[in-house]
């Protein structure tokens, strides 16, 4: 005997699909949190993504502040790297 297929609204799938883009949280945990198989979500999630403007997904507010912070460093630490390249190479020569 088979269980019964169970029939979710678009409104559920989308709701789902916005949790796990605009979230940190794994699609696993999601879907566990709701019931439904991660695989169906990824599924949801796909199509979602392809009917809403493509597969990449814009960056949270969160995202974007963690990002600009990186850029930040990395800018630093090139800045430091060339400094101390350019201090060894005058030691060189002295």
């Amino acid at each position: 005997m088979t269980a019964a297929r169970r029939r979710f609204t678009q409104a559920f799938k989308d709701d789902l699909c916005r949790e796990v883009i605009n979230t940190p949280k794994p699609i696993k945990d999601v879907a566990t949190a709701y019931g439904v198989g991660p695989e169906t979500l990824r599924n949801w999630l796909n199509k979602y993504r392809e009917a809403n403007g493509g597969t990449e997904a814009d960056l949270t507010v969160s995202e974007r502040a963690r990002l600009k912070e990186l850029e930040r460093e990395v800018q630093e630490l090139r800045a430091e790297t060339a400094l101390i390249r350019s201090t060894r190479n005058s030691a060189r020569f002295e």
